[in-house]
């Protein structure tokens, strides 16, 4: 297991394969997904979990464990995927948090600290959110971090199609 950083409250870390459990306490519960129309199945929580292992190691970063310091409870997963939007691609920070640890800001801390990541160890130029249009907590956590709407978009998973917005913020601008 690899430390990516610490914040003030939180470590994040790389997941490893036997965390399939601490995955699914989030990824399967139907208020916590519910943006996504439906909760992930263990199959596809497999699957996402050998996907960001791959993506450690080809790419160095990916979407890593939230676990609390005071107590190594894993809380929630945050971190940085690719994505093209307009013909460019961008770094996404994504974020998925169990509920009972809605309400204390925890994944503001997080994404605060991934985005400063990815500006000052990835170099990037911007980072986005994709966020969907029903998922205010999201978009507030975008707005604090100091991101603006870019654009909005239809995605279609599972050939159900949504609206979401873009979220961005340049690293000139942060």
């Amino acid at each position: 297991m690899r430390m990516i950083l610490e914040t003030d409250r939180l470590r994040i870390r790389q997941w490893t394969k036997g965390e399939a459990a601490a995955l699914t306490e989030f990824l399967a519960d139907p208020e916590v997904m519910h943006a996504y129309e439906e909760p992930f199945t263990q199959e596809e929580i497999t699957e996402w979990l050998r996907w960001n292992i791959a993506s450690y190691e080809t790419k160095g970063y990916g979407i890593w464990a939230v676990e609390l310091k005071e107590t190594g409870e894993v809380i929630g997963e945050c971190g940085l995927t690719d994505q093209w939007v307009v013909d460019r691609p961008y770094f996404e920070l994504s974020y998925h948090l169990k509920k009972s640890a809605w309400g204390k800001d925890y994944m503001l801390e997080a994404t605060q600290a991934i985005q400063q990541y990815a500006f000052d160890v990835l170099r990037a130029n911007s980072v986005i959110m994709i966020i969907r249009d029903i998922n205010i907590k999201a978009m507030n956590i975008a707005i604090s971090n100091h991101m603006k709407i870019m654009k909005r978009i239809i995605k279609e998973r599972d050939g159900i199609s949504t609206p979401h917005y873009i979220f961005c913020i340049e690293k000139q601008n942060r």
